[in-house]
């Protein structure tokens, strides 16, 4: 069976979408099938994944407005085994245009159901907030993994973020599970990153992945080439950190992870 993941934080600069590329990319070399929907109207996930939001002309968009049904706007990448549905400039409209739509919070939900099966994995890259777009995603999602930035305000809005799944669970999707929260953006020299680590795995026991993301620089700099960390760099910090979150996820669920020959920069 697959299994969608929405990555969300209403909290913006949390390493949202630098988790949905890496972590996509990541379960890829280890041998899944994998789906990115980029659900963000600035469509940093597209971008990263090598296609521009400018040049996209049909995306997830034409999808949720049921204009296009989801086969035909996926999108091959560099990666081996990795698709994306990219965000075109139309989303920004979405969330108003949805309003007044018939079952606007499962739009999302239906148009995955026709091709799960075709996939290990579904990560959802959602925006920062809590409107439409997020609700569908969570809707269609089997879970939630919550990028949570090792910083004094990383605990403001988690909140709001677990009420709001637990209303989700209530009216639209009762299956939703909370996958767990990942540490983005540490510096383990750093007393405050170490605090929020701490209280992080004393408040949500067990939820929090063993793994953690640093503060990495190439990280910031494969977006710009259109490639994951794996791709840019599968030597740096930021690559092993990914390839180690995709393996513990992995573990999780029962899923050996299939050795891979790593990739020459």
């Amino acid at each position: 069976m697959s299994r969608v993941l929405a990555i969300s934080n209403q909290k913006g600069g949390v390493g949202k979408t630098t988790t949905s590329i890496n972590l996509a990319a990541a379960l890829a070399r280890y041998g899944q099938r994998v789906l990115v929907v980029d659900l963000d109207p600035q469509g940093n996930a597209s971008s990263g994944l090598g296609h521009e939001r400018d040049d996209v002309t049909m995306g997830v968009y034409d999808v949720l407005m049921e204009y296009r049904d989801l086969e035909s706007v996926r999108m091959p990448t560099a990666l081996d085994g990795l698709e994306v549905v990219p965000a075109s400039r139309d989303l920004v409209g979405a969330e108003v245009e949805l309003v007044a739509a018939p079952k606007r919070e499962h739009r999302l939900r239906k148009a995955l159901n026709r091709v799960r099966e075709d996939y290990d994995w579904v990560v959802i890259d959602c925006p920062p907030s809590l409107g439409l777009l997020t609700v569908n995603a969570l809707a269609a999602a089997d879970a939630v993994l919550v990028p949570l930035q090792a910083e004094y305000y990383a605990m403001e809005g988690l909140g709001e973020l677990l009420r709001t799944i637990v209303a989700v669970q209530k009216g639209l999707n009762p299956d939703l599970q909370r996958e767990g929260i990942v540490i983005t953006m540490s510096d383990a020299r750093n007393n405050l990153c170490r605090e929020v680590e701490r209280q992080a795995r004393e408040v949500f026991a067990g939820e929090v992945f063993e793994t953690v993301i640093p503060r990495n620089v190439r990280l910031g700099e494969a977006p710009s080439y259109g490639k994951s960390i794996v791709e840019y760099d599968p030597r740096s910090a930021g690559s092993r950190a990914y390839l180690s979150l995709a393996e513990e996820l992995l573990r999780r669920h029962g899923i050996q992870p299939t050795p891979f020959q790593e990739a020459q920069p």
